[in-house]
């Protein structure tokens, strides 16, 4: 029950912030992942069989009830949450009342990046692995809110990598823990069931297409700009 609760509540909080947040570009704007992502693995030969053993390494690592409980709860799909998750290796509280020049651009530029997964989930409509295999997710409270939607590529993997890039343009000397965490978010999908390594693997540069069109916007370098004079003002670090 409590752990119910604990979802609902994250679930409103993370409907305040889709309320909150905005784009830097549409949908028909973003780069056509169709067009750039190579098709996902079918159901025979080595990649698929890859596929397989990664789901099978994915079931063996729930048993490590450290790296379960981390995966469940990288599993929530809600921006303050996941800023919350990247405020430990980025070394800075992200929120909407500590910093909010930079959870602004951490929001926003997320979104805009992660909006690119709607074409290639709906054009590809991968099969998840726990669907696959009929089995439940180590995340048993997301499954209705997943099966049926395509799994290639990963949307927690976009939005992760995408939060380790944006935040390492923000404090460079943080790279190093934060792509180990956007790395390890990624992971946790495969851990969870909900997502084949094959998904996970193209949803980096499927990210990373995503980070740097966003460079182009001018609203973005406007606000990153503000985020990293925010961060130097509370960190008290030089500028970069």
């Amino acid at each position: 029950m409590k752990k119910i609760l604990f979802v609902i509540t994250l679930s409103l909080l993370g409907l305040v912030a889709a309320r909150a947040q905005e784009t830097y570009f549409t949908i028909d704007e973003v780069p056509d992942l169709v067009k750039c992502l190579p098709a996902p693995p079918d159901t025979v030969g080595t990649d698929f069989d890859h596929d397989i053993l990664r789901y099978m390494w994915g079931k063996r690592m729930r048993l490590d009830a450290e790296r379960a409980a981390e995966a469940d709860r990288d599993a929530i799909w809600d921006l303050d949450t996941l800023a919350a998750i990247f405020s430990e290796p980025f070394g800075l509280e992200i929120s909407a009342e500590k910093t909010p020049e930079i959870y602004k651009v951490f929001v926003n530029g997320i979104s805009t990046i992660a909006i690119a997964r709607v074409r290639p989930k709906a054009h590809f409509h991968r099969l998840r692995p726990f669907e696959y295999f009929q089995e439940h997710l180590l995340t048993v409270w997301e499954e209705e809110s997943l099966r049926g939607e395509g799994s290639y590529p990963s949307g927690h993997t976009i939005r992760g990598w995408a939060a380790a890039l944006i935040l390492t343009e923000i404090n460079p000397a943080a790279a190093n823990a934060l792509f180990a965490r956007g790395w390890r978010y990624g992971e946790n999908r495969v851990i969870v069931g909900a997502h084949w390594q094959s998904d996970v693997d193209a949803s980096r540069p499927a990210a990373s297409i995503g980070y740097s069109f966003l460079q182009t916007s001018p609203a973005y370098r406007a606000q990153m700009e503000k985020a990293k004079k925010e961060f130097r003002k509370l960190t008290g670090c030089c500028k970069h």
